[in-house]
């Protein structure tokens, strides 16, 4: 059923996109415009005609604007039910006349909170009461009143009112449905917002409730296999330089997959120093390497397992060069996806046209890498969530002990160290093996550590003389030692932590390898 003919509408944003065009096809038509504040004087700009609420509810606007709306002229035109008698002889009987159409947009919290410089105070000023209360009347009496949330909602209204001056009932349930959705949100970044700054005792990392707010940015073609529907959200509200806030230059729609790898590849090189290049594959790090310039980086990351690169992801942490770029134009070489905080002009003419398949190459560019603040990370499991702070943090080396009779070389502490910073982005069970700040191989997601470090220096080969081998948790047992000493390996970094440890000591000791143990456990599961 069709709602009675919009005769009037209520119209307060601050969203003003489209504004003007929507309500001079209204006005054309016949409807009485009503407004307040910043919008009122943006239609009058454009000589549309407007009734001001405080004129119409006979009440100023008070405070500064914080009250305007809150009125019973204004909230009953939006709550009276048109086929009760009873409501409809209170309108009348009190001089209230009814809205058709409420048109409401909320103040730009979320954009406030997102400069680093807001106070409280500013933020506070920012929350919404008149613009949620009239946006869930509206949808609550949906039967009859229709309601626009956002400048999306301008065109399929628009569609319907041409054809009979009124909205259908299934576009007034999918409208009622957003606006809701649209204070939900709302509400969550506002709530969100207050916890992190004043978290209860106890509570300051997980408060007793929270509520994400998730925002569709991106429709996936499918999930992880053909047969799953996907869809990319973003968080509102979450800060910092992050793949769902990227600018894609190049390349076919991201997949699924194409997401999932590209975070990884930039979560390892965030925390890198110098220039740094990872490559990904099925969400693992096949290559990774930092230089004193990032051409080198690529070129010895590429180096680290050809055979896996192709078809990989890459992720950057400085603005992708000709000379890097150069590098990736070789001849045979396959890339899927690359992530960099940008990516020069050059470099830019070089990989969407050297070699033809680099047309289809996607190029995300996420601004600076500065270092997030810690974030919770949320993960599915069936009835709930699990919430944990990121594993994002660089380790505080000062804890780290050197536990054999061999001390590792300046060199080798630079290599360990860049070890280490790999091996935790490397599914447990995870054993990397470095040198010259490369990675050379890496055992991923093994149900056995021996089986880790067998694959990690069969991947190595020669290269794991004289490197380092990295382990994301202690060693039970001295046999991996004696397989990394077999293959020339001269140092070794992990946790500790284990009952064993003396025999681990004693092994590396014997083999003459140096090792530290770090204190700190990083499973990736």
């Amino acid at each position: 059923m069709h709602a009675p003919r919009i005769q009037r509408a209520l119209i307060s944003v601050s969203d003003k996109t489209g504004l003007v065009d929507f309500v001079r096809e209204l006005v054309a038509a016949g409807v009485e415009i009503f407004s307040t504040g910043g919008t009122r004087r943006e239609l009058e700009a454009a000589s549309l005609p407007v009734r001001d609420v405080a004129s119409h509810t006979g009440f100023p606007e008070m405070m500064d604007g914080r009250l305007k709306t809150l009125h019973p002229k204004i909230f009953g035109g939006i709550l009276g039910r048109r086929d009760r008698e009873d409501d409809m002889s209170s309108l009348a009987g009190h001089g209230i006349v009814p809205f058709e159409l409420v048109v409401v947009n909320l103040y730009p919290f979320e954009a406030t909170i997102a400069r680093p410089e807001t106070t409280v105070a500013e933020a506070v000023e920012q929350i919404d009461i008149g613009g949620p209360s009239l946006v869930r009347a509206a949808g609550k009496n949906h039967a009859f009143v229709t309601i626009a949330t956002s400048p999306r909602h301008y065109a399929p209204i628009l569609a319907e009112f041409r054809a009979g001056g009124g909205t259908s009932l299934d576009l007034r349930r999918r409208l009622m449905a957003d606006a809701f959705a649209h204070t939900a949100a709302y509400d969550a970044v506002i709530a969100d917002y207050f916890q992190r700054q004043f978290p209860s005792s106890g509570e300051e990392i997980f408060p007793a409730s929270f509520t994400l707010s998730l925002r569709k940015t991106l429709s996936l073609r499918y999930g992880e296999n053909p047969h799953q529907p996907a869809a990319l959200y973003r968080v509102v509200g979450e800060r910092g330089a992050n793949l769902v806030g990227a600018r894609q230059l190049n390349g076919k729609e991201l997949s699924y997959n194409n997401l999932l790898d590209l975070d990884s590849a930039l979560t390892i090189v965030r925390l890198q120093a110098d220039p740094a290049v990872a490559v990904i594959k099925h969400n693992n790090p096949c290559g990774a390497a930092a230089a004193t310039t990032l051409e080198e980086a690529t070129r010895l990351a590429m180096a680290g397992d050809p055979l896996s690169a192709f078809g990989s992801v890459l992720g950057f942490n400085r603005t992708v060069d000709a000379a890097a770029a150069e590098v990736l134009a070789a001849p045979g070489l396959f890339i899927e996806a690359i992530v960099a905080p940008e990516f020069s002009p050059e470099a830019l003419q070089i990989l969407t046209t050297r070699p033809k398949w680099k047309s289809n190459v996607r190029l995300m560019a996420v601004g600076d890498l500065a270092t997030p603040p810690n974030r919770r990370e949320v993960r599915r499991i069936d009835g709930g969530l699990l919430v944990q702070v990121a594993d994002s943090e660089p380790d505080d080396q000062t804890q780290w002990k050197v536990v054999t009779q061999v001390i590792p070389t300046p060199a080798q502490v630079a290599e360990l160290q860049f070890g280490w910073a790999i091996v935790r982005h490397v599914k447990s069970n995870a054993i990397t093996i470095s040198q010259n700040r490369t990675l050379w191989g890496a055992g991923a997601g093994q149900m056995s550590r021996v089986d880790s470090v067998k694959i990690a220096l069969e991947k190595s080969a020669e290269r794991a003389r004289g490197g380092i081998l990295a382990s994301d948790a202690f060693f039970p047992f001295p046999d991996s030692i004696h397989q990394a000493a077999a293959a020339g390996v001269a140092a070794i970094i992990q946790p500790g932590g284990s009952k064993n440890d003396p025999d681990v000591i004693a092994a590396c000791d014997h083999h003459g390898l140096a090792m530290i143990f770090t204190g700190c456990r990083h499973f990736k599961h």
